[in-house]
């Protein structure tokens, strides 16, 4: 065995879209508690293959195997990040999982649109959502004074980002993890349950937004532990 292959397992955590690495601070704090090492990716939104190559940089300084957890876009980002050899399994937190090469808005397009989506403006090449948007629609069930704190700090994302296309989709040759939010008005429940459902992913359902990990953090990190536990070198299949 190799020395990665004795250590216990960290978690690496990516950020999705109008957001950055700490809004998996909670999230990280509970991991933390649990005696567990984790990193949050910070992406620069600009294409899939920057974000991908950062994450893959934070990938490589783990010392042992590694739980990939992505929220919103980053579900594309793990979905291609995720094929990196110290990556053991892979959990989705309100998260895009797309096939490889595939397209994810014509996918999105057989699911109700979410009302978040009519927020974005894009300005000079870059979008954010308007403020309305943001805390109606993307920060549903965060608290109001944090919600507006989250505005203000939001991640633009540029015009191409979300044309971008994986090559690959981890989750098939990985275990995943999904996390659903029932109230979420940025990507439909009903989607969700679609793409872990066509992963195979053992799945739970959290009453939030699509902020879970923000509204949720106990829920989203007892489901990252169970990852964890799973992954763990010795653990029973």
């Amino acid at each position: 065995m190799t020395s990665r292959e004795n250590t216990d397992p960290s978690v690496v955590l990516v950020h999705g879209a109008y957001a950055d690495g700490s809004s998996w601070s909670e999230v990280i704090r509970r991991l933390d508690q649990a005696g567990v090492t984790a990193m949050a990716v910070q992406n620069p939104l600009i294409s899939l293959a920057d974000d991908v190559a950062h994450t893959r940089r934070v990938l490589a300084q783990q010392p042992g195997p590694v739980v990939l957890a992505g929220h919103s876009f980053a579900g594309t980002v793990i979905s291609e990040a995720g094929v990196h050899p110290a990556v053991a399994g892979l959990v989705y937190v309100a998260a895009r999982g797309p096939d490889a090469g595939e397209d994810y808005g014509a996918l999105a397009g057989r699911f109700p649109a979410p009302p978040a989506s009519a927020g974005l403006v894009y300005t000079d090449g870059f979008g954010a959502l308007t403020r309305e948007a943001f805390l109606a629609d993307f920060a549903n069930g965060v608290e109001v004074g944090l919600a507006r704190v989250l505005y203000a700090v939001q991640g633009r994302v540029s015009s191409t980002l979300f044309k971008d296309r994986t090559t690959v989709a981890a989750w098939r040759t990985r275990p995943a993890w999904y996390a659903v939010s029932r109230q979420d008005r940025t990507i439909p429940a009903e989607l969700q349950r679609f793409m872990a459902d066509r992963m195979g992913a053992t799945t739970v359902e959290i009453d939030a937004g699509h902020l879970s990990l923000i509204s949720h953090p106990d829920e989203v990190a007892q489901l990252i532990m169970s990852a964890v536990r799973a992954v763990r070198p010795g653990a029973a299949p």
